[in-house]
């Protein structure tokens, strides 16, 4: 079996010096490796294959037999790691709370302990009659977020 933290080791190579970074990283058992990459701006097929090549440069098919898939986190997929929150400051995310809540709303801050959202709010105003529509400031532990992902927007 192809050990993970080998694996690990050699994409952490290929990224050194490299604006992307790892966001997800799997070896079954069967020596199936995926190897998920990310970037601020987004990834570039090449630069899979690149990664792909690199690995496959690096282990030998002669000792372990492996399927390797390499690939991007993808657009609108959950986040995992917290340089994916941080990529996202100021764009419009959806989360989902552990309790099942869903926040829906403009990234204002990302930290390793919690996110802030822009959240679109019905909010009653002193001297109106009614509610008004405003953007309120909504702070979760990222211990009680279960998921969040950037919101596609077509228009």
């Amino acid at each position: 079996m192809i050990d993970k933290t080998r694996v690990q080791a050699l994409v952490e190579e290929w990224l050194d010096g490299k604006d992307y970074f790892l966001t997800d990283l799997t070896v079954t058992a069967d020596d199936c490796i995926t190897v998920e990459i990310d970037h601020a701006d987004g990834v570039w097929i090449e630069d899979c294959v690149q990664l792909s090549r690199f690995i496959e440069d690096h282990l030998s098919r002669d000792e372990e037999d492996y399927e390797l898939e390499v690939g991007s986190a993808g657009l609108g997929q959950p986040f995992k790691v917290l340089r994916q929150w941080q990529n996202h400051v100021g764009k419009q995310v959806e989360v989902v709370t552990a309790d099942g809540r869903k926040l829906k709303g403009e990234l204002q801050e990302a930290s390793a302990d919690s996110i802030t959202l822009a959240v679109r709010q019905k909010v009653q105003v002193e001297g109106k009659k009614r509610p008004v529509w405003q953007d309120v400031p909504v702070t979760v532990a990222m211990a009680e977020v279960k998921s969040g992902r950037y919101v596609i927007d077509f228009k």
